[in-house]
């Protein structure tokens, strides 16, 4: 009775483990279909609030674009996320621009004479 036991708790936990989580500020018309309640037609306006309005910061901003309602985001608020971990990659990019900038003007300013 044990290993019966053992292996369906290895099922569930592996079932409920494969639900990924969609980011809506990169997800595909495919994987955001694939929520409950976001048809093609909402998906797609998801996709076009983002490119014309930017990234979401909150799920909850969800609620801005035109079709999707506080019930839709209470449904799926669990299978989305918005990327939290996003906002430091962005900005290591832009810190990445300014350092080459700045890297740029000190070989200017260096001798040439100068070997380094």
């Amino acid at each position: 009775m044990k290993p019966f036991y053992l292996t369906l708790f290895f099922i569930f936990f592996l079932t409920t483990s494969a639900a990924a989580v969609i980011n809506i500020n990169t997800g595909s018309l495919e994987e955001l279909t694939s929520l409950p309640g976001i048809g093609p037609v909402k998906a797609e306006s998801i996709i076009k609030y983002r490119e014309k309005k930017g990234l979401f910061k909150k799920v909850e901003e969800l609620k801005n674009v035109y079709g999707i309602g506080e019930k839709i985001i209470a449904r799926i608020k669990d299978d989305i996320t918005v990327g939290e971990d996003s906002g430091p990659v962005a900005a290591t990019a832009v810190n990445k621009d300014a350092m080459e900038k700045e890297q740029g003007k000190e070989s200017a300013s260096t001798p040439s004479s100068v070997k380094k």
